[in-house]
């Protein structure tokens, strides 16, 4: 499956996994596959607040580089320090390897905004 039920989605292809009052995010497979190779990310610095859609993190691949939006507001608590060295692993697992930073104190109006796996499929054509 390219994107599982139980996360919520973004029309810009990021993930989010909502856990409380955080949430881990990371690049759909749909966005990975559409990528190419990942050879660098730019993570977040950690502490950073982040805005709804403001750029928070850049991947590289061999095509281009493409900024990944916050999905919502929150403040970064941890970055997935093994990108640094594989960045591949959001190419091979990029819905639990491969996640980019877990976000804490969001905005729970805002997470209510997000979509569906369904409507994301739709989006997707899937």
């Amino acid at each position: 499956m390219t994107c599982p039920d139980d996360l919520k989605y973004t029309s810009d292809h990021e993930w989010v996994r909502i856990e409380g009052a955080n949430a881990t995010v990371g690049i759909t497979h749909f966005a990975q596959a559409e990528l190419g190779d990942l050879v660098f990310v730019e993570l977040p610095a950690i502490g950073r607040a982040v805005s709804k859609k403001e750029t928070f993190c850049v991947v590289e691949s061999t095509k281009a580089a493409s900024d990944v939006y916050a999905p919502l507001g929150g403040k970064v608590a941890e970055v997935n320090q093994d990108l640094n060295s594989n960045p591949e692993l959001i190419n091979q697992d990029p819905y639990n390897g491969g996640w980019i930073a877990k976000l804490e104190g969001i905005d729970e109006a805002e997470a209510a905004e997000l979509l569906s796996a369904a409507q994301y499929r739709e989006i997707i054509g899937e």
